[in-house]
């Protein structure tokens, strides 16, 4: 396999607006296991094999999370996610789908269950540079080990 496009070397000043954005993203109080669930999440619904193979590495070098990794596709269904986790993930994958359905109040209202307004946006954040990081590997071709 071949990528498309290296977009690192094709437009630096793209990839630094890029790299500002993961930065602020990071930056948050947002629990690191849950960014990386996140990340993990939202890259599987868009079909990221990039972005999902370097955050489930990401996500196991934060401790013992296997089983999360395992399950986080059946989140619904599985017991190891706490609500909070729960509501963060259900946000995800609306802002992720936002096309079909918008964010409904009762996702929103779960969300503020558990997170205060700063949080939200940090939230927020965090979903829309993973996004925005899927669409770059997807178009261009990226696929896991190619930058390697």
């Amino acid at each position: 396999m071949e990528i498309r496009l290296n977009y690192k070397d094709a437009n630096m000043p793209a990839l630094r607006a890029m790299l500002a954005f993961e930065q602020f993203a990071q930056s948050t109080t947002i629990d690191k296991v849950l960014s990386e669930l996140i990340k993990i999440r939202v890259s599987q619904i868009n079909g990221c094999a990039f972005c999902l193979d370097m955050h489930s590495k990401d996500l196991l070098k934060l401790g013992d999370y296997q089983e999360q990794l395992t399950l986080v596709c059946v989140w619904r269904e599985a017991p190891v996610f706490t609500e909070q986790q729960r509501a963060a993930l259900e946000l995800a994958e609306y802002v992720t789908k936002i096309s079909e359905a918008g964010v409904p109040d009762e996702v929103f209202g779960r969300v503020k269950e558990h997170f205060d307004e700063k949080e939200i946006v940090d939230l927020l954040m965090a979903i829309n540079a993973i996004n925005c990081w899927n669409r770059l590997a997807i178009s261009t071709g990226m696929f896991p080990g190619c930058m390697g």
